[in-house]
């Protein structure tokens, strides 16, 4: 790209200047392009194989990863997705160079650079602070066992990324994708959109090809949706099968973290490196692994966007195609109790768990309880609440211990809900291998004023969630350069058939959106021609 510049300027120069006429006025410049140029489009498996190859080289593509995140992410469109990063990124580039050159390499993602959601400890000289300044100083100097298990296998954690603060458990009036410590994380498809969070800044920097892969983390929706509005693969594992220390908390009985990836086999080798449980994740990715599997449609969860069900039906004729048989399951029995008493479960986890982080976080960070954060932002109001508040934390805060009876009560009921009455009822009683949906609903604006104020919602991804048990987003369209995506879901355990699943789809329909980095959706022919007269 540098010699090409150098080129076109050279050219410039030496054409002879001609004065504007008054009768021609002079032409417009050209917008500026962001899109990423062939080596760092690539996908990871891409990547993979061009480092095993020779191709390229850690510190080359590193280098150029670096560059890009100050050209887009600190300045240009300023999507603002990554936080900080880090210093020994190309010293680790070198060590991984060094391997390949000698044999060495580790594993696949040797020398592949990534991204990791800033709830999630790394040994690396960078703090863990959810978002927020209280945790400004938490630089731990260990690895969670998920970064442990990529460091082994060579990757480069390249950097942190920005995200909801707290992982958007701190107000129900919260605005996705903002923190006190980065700001706003932009959707780079269309600038203004939410890049829905809490996995905001991962989604965000993915997309826009600041890193070969990222990782969330979810405790409902927050891989999920990020991937679905940023048109990426996203995977949410089944609970516990990723280990969840070294990561701050809110719902042990929900929370993992996750791949966020341009494709599906790039999360499931991230995943081979991430769980420690030696499956092989991309075992089963093939073409075929839809043929001959029934598909429950959960038509109650498609929502009422129009362009959304067109794109969904499309997905389904699709896996039809390869071999599926579709199932409609138009029931929706959620008791009206589920919805109140699962918000109650995340906030009895939430005080209990990050008690027990914060008791053992770095020696720096100064708030040791959920009080003690409570207490620090509104003494630091100006920077940690100038958008909206601390509700969540202060109803968490009043909470007993996880012996109160109306915890467990609460806890029985959402799982029982999400689980025997759920999910599990409906693949036995329809007899159905996988549920499909879609993702989420159409991003909306962000909205500083009224915090996240999202259309009616489109997707059962809460289900998952609260069972614990494995989901999966494939892009699967646009509705005027907005992504959306289609959910995979299924049983407890069932990851990498759910992986497969999804794989299939995502070969026969290759879907994936390139960010656009519009300003507005008025910047859309379609939509400029309506709205300018």
């Amino acid at each position: 790209m540098k010699h090409t510049i150098t080129a076109a300027l050279a050219l410039a120069a030496c054409g002879t200047p001609v004065a504007a006429s008054p009768e021609t006025p002079a032409p417009i410049a050209a917008p500026p392009s962001y899109v990423a140029d062939a080596m760092l489009a690539k996908t990871l498996p891409e990547i993979s194989g061009e480092l095993a190859s020779g191709e390229m080289t850690s510190v080359g593509l590193t280098r150029a990863y670096l560059a890009r995140i100050e050209a887009i992410d600190r300045a240009g469109p300023r999507l603002q997705s990554i936080l900080v990063v880090n210093p020994d990124a190309l010293a680790q580039a070198a060590a991984s160079d060094a391997r390949r050159a000698s044999g060495a390499a580790l594993g696949p993602l040797d020398g592949v650079p990534i991204l990791l959601k800033d709830n999630i400890e790394s040994l690396d000289p960078m703090a863990t602070t959810a978002g927020s300044l209280a945790l400004k100083d938490n630089i731990t100097g260990r690895d969670s066992p998920l970064v442990a298990g990529l460091r082994a296998q060579g990757a480069i954690i390249l950097g942190k990324t920005n995200l909801s603060q707290w992982a958007n458990f701190r107000s129900n009036n919260s605005i996705s994708g903002w923190s006190s410590v980065g700001g706003q994380v932009r959707n780079p498809h269309m600038l203004d959109r939410s890049p829905c969070g809490s996995s905001s800044g991962t989604g965000a920097a993915i997309a826009a090809s600041l890193a070969t892969g990222g990782v969330g983390t979810e405790t409902n929706g927050s891989i999920i949706c990020p991937s679905n509005v940023n048109g990426l693969v996203g995977f949410k594992p089944t609970v516990g099968l990723i280990p969840q220390t070294g990561i701050v908390p809110i719902s042990p009985s929900q929370d993992t973290a996750g791949p966020m990836t341009k494709t599906v086999t790039g999360a499931a080798l991230l995943m081979n490196a991430m769980a420690p449980d030696e499956v092989d994740y991309t075992e089963h990715l093939s073409g075929a692994a839809l043929k001959g599997k029934r598909i429950g449609v959960l038509r109650a969860a498609q929502g009422s966007n129009p362009d959304i069900i067109a794109n969904f039906d499309k997905a389904l004729r699709e896996m039809r195609q390869l071999g599926a048989t579709l199932v409609e399951i138009e029931e929706n029995d959620i008791p009206g109790e589920f919805w109140p008493a699962s918000l109650r479960v995340l906030e009895y986890e939430f005080k209990d768990s990050l008690n027990a982080y914060l008791a053992d976080a770095a020696p720096g960070v100064e708030t040791r309880s959920l009080s003690d954060v409570i207490a620090f932002n509104l003494l630091n109001g100006e920077e940690e609440l100038p958008l909206f508040g601390q509700d969540l934390f202060e109803e968490s805060d009043a909470l007993g211990p996880l012996t109160d009876e109306a915890y467990v009560e609460a806890l029985r009921l959402v799982q029982t809900t999400a689980r025997e009455n759920g999910i599990d009822r409906m693949l036995a009683e329809f007899d159905v291998d996988v549920l499909v949906s879609p993702s989420g609903p159409v991003s909306p604006r962000v909205d500083p004023v009224n915090g996240d104020v999202w259309p009616d919602w489109a997707g059962a991804g809460f289900l998952a969630a609260v069972a614990g048990y494995p989901h999966l987003t494939v892009p699967m369209g646009e509705v005027h350069g907005i992504p959306i995506g289609v959910s995979f879901m299924g049983a407890r355990g069932a990851d990498a058939h759910i992986l497969a699943y999804g794989y299939a789809y995502e070969q026969a329909t290759l879907l994936r959106p390139s960010p656009a980095y519009l300003e507005t959706a008025e910047d859309r022919p379609e939509i400029a021609a309506a709205m300018q007269k």
